[in-house]
């Protein structure tokens, strides 16, 4: 959208390469805060890794200016 925008992160545990079709839909168990950015999850060794939305994370911070 034109902006540029840094995400701070403060420890890599390891990068995985994920095909596409193994991701999921956010299951409705997932705690509300976790789904609204949330872009699906994807089951590795019985865990559950959540997908960071990035997009979805830059709209919230708009929707949070906006309601200012």
């Amino acid at each position: 959208r034109g902006e540029s925008y840094g995400l701070l992160i403060d420890q890599i545990g390891e990068v995985l390469r994920l095909p596409e079709d193994s991701k999921e839909e956010n299951p409705v168990n997932l705690d509300p805060r976790m789904a609204k950015l949330a872009g699906g999850v994807h089951r590795l060794d019985g865990q559950l890794m959540v997908v960071l939305d990035v997009d979805r994370v830059l709209e919230l911070k708009t929707e949070v200016q906006l309601a200012a």
